[in-house]
């Protein structure tokens, strides 16, 4: 699931409404420091990609203590008062829930983002500043669905991050903070990048009718 980066309505809504109104809605939404920010349906891709690597890391933690979250699992932001849905969530040990809520979860290690063409910039820009709030957080995977392309970040000492990319199906992304690695054609098994550029086809000759 992607955000969209516009606001529902013109107002601005306490984390107790927005999560009334989360338990009532139909579709999901992400709330920041009062606005409600409404969720666009994901592709076959994005979800491919999602449950490919949801399934190879749950495979590699099978005899260790680290947990797979996919979409449905809300993250809490407490610094800046957020409330996110990433892609896929890593956590060592047992979840630390926010007030108790079975479906919100404050502390993952590590956090995977499938770009789509309307939130890639707010992944890489906006939204990983928010991540880097959390103390939990070690590392931040970023996977292109309409190519094979995979960007990493990963924390070092002194609040330093570094930045490694993957872009041959022929490699494996190594998860430096939990210490497994996936091969990158793994991750991209079923996709289908054809269906991807004439989704995108379709998107440019609907934006010139709408002109």
């Amino acid at each position: 699931m992607t955000a969209t980066l516009l606001p529902r309505e013109q107002r601005y809504y306490t984390p107790e409404e927005y999560l009334a109104l989360e338990e009532a809605a139909e579709s999901k939404s992400e709330y920041h420091n009062g606005v409600i920010i409404p969720m666009t349906g994901g592709t076959t891709n994005h979800n491919q990609i999602s449950l490919n690597l949801s399934v190879a890391l749950h495979i590699a933690f099978k005899q260790q203590n680290y947990r797979v979250f996919m979409g449905d699992v809300r993250l809490w932001i407490p610094r800046i008062r957020t409330y996110v849905y990433p892609d896929v969530m890593v956590i060592a040990g047992k979840p630390e829930y926010h007030e108790n809520r079975k479906d919100t979860i404050t502390n993952p290690q590590v956090i995977i983002e499938v770009l789509s063409k309307s939130t890639r910039n707010y992944d890489r820009g906006d939204k990983f500043s928010y991540y880097r709030t959390i103390p939990s957080f070690q590392e931040y995977i970023l996977i292109d669905q309409k190519k094979i392309a995979i960007e990493q970040y990963s924390k070092q000492a002194n609040k330093r991050w570094s930045f490694s990319e993957y872009n041959e199906e022929d490699t494996e992304l190594f998860f430096s903070s939990l210490q497994v690695q996936v091969p990158v054609v793994d991750i991209y098994e079923k996709v289908d990048f054809e269906a991807e550029e004439v989704e995108e086809e379709v998107e440019v000759v609907e934006e010139k009718d709408g002109e």
